[in-house]
């Protein structure tokens, strides 16, 4: 828990993480409740999202009734038989457009950074206001594109994938010195014990996602580590829940409670 925040300038990261990173809007529920608000916004993939939605204004609560309207599984999913992913994204930039409409990276009442990641060369793309002529939801496709899982997004030519791939918590994208950052996928984020299910097909996916934790943990970790910047870092305890449990929204955006 970070005592006393009360930084005047400071940039707000959040972490991908698929559905655990709903407990970002807990975090925001009590940076609000302490009329805190960030001087700029950086995110990746779900932390992307909802960064996104707090950039143009909206407030935890009007968030939250959006996460919860399409949280819920048929709203994301239209299964592909073509392409090189299992889910085509079709209904999720729906609701983008539903909520974003044609506002630009350039047009966002906080500075907003969304991390992405280039398929073709494996560079980190960052899109931010200087790209004036990219749509806030064209840049949300990209970072949260799992590769495999959703279909990845091409913009002008460069085929994009999530954010995760380089830099799940993006604070070496912060142009300010102190950061608030916030890793639904930290140390808090795994089982300190080994899967022991009565089925050997559930131990497997559960050791496939620790792996994919753990890298991700460590990759943060060395961002982390080579970083100049002030971090009050913020780590929910998710460990209890997988990155597919859209369906518990009550459950993990608590998790993001009573941090600060």
């Amino acid at each position: 828990m970070i005592k006393d925040f009360n930084i005047a300038d400071f940039t707000l990261v959040l972490s991908g993480g698929g559905a655990l990173g709903i407990a970002h809007l807990g975090v925001l529920h009590d940076l609000e409740k302490h009329n805190i608000l960030p001087q700029e916004i950086v995110g990746t993939s779900m932390g992307g999202i909802i960064g996104a939605c707090i950039s143009i204004g909206m407030h935890e609560k009007e968030i939250h009734e959006h996460i919860k309207s399409f949280a819920k599984i048929y709203n994301w999913i239209k299964f592909s038989f073509s392409g090189n992913a299992i889910v085509d994204s079709d209904k999720i930039a729906m609701i983008f457009n539903d909520i974003f409409h044609n506002r630009k990276m350039n047009e966002t009442q906080i500075p907003l950074k969304l991390i992405a990641t280039n398929l073709l060369n494996g560079h980190k793309r960052v899109f931010s206001a200087s790209d004036e002529d990219i749509y806030i939801k064209d840049a949300l496709l990209s970072t949260m594109a799992i590769p495999g899982i959703f279909d990845e997004h091409v913009i002008d030519g460069n085929t994009y994938g999530d954010g995760f791939l380089c830099e799940n918590l993006g604070i070496n994208e912060a142009t300010l010195t102190d950061v608030l950052a916030v890793d639904v996928l930290g140390e808090n984020s795994f089982q300190k014990t080994m899967p022991d299910n009565f089925f050997k097909t559930a131990n497997v996916l559960e050791m496939f996602e620790r792996s994919i934790r753990l890298l991700i943990y460590n990759q943060t970790r060395t961002h982390i580590r080579n970083s100049d910047k002030n971090i009050y870092l913020l780590e929910p305890e998710t460990k209890d829940y997988k990155t597919f449990h859209f369906h518990k929204v009550k459950e993990i955006r608590a998790l993001g409670l009573n941090l600060l």
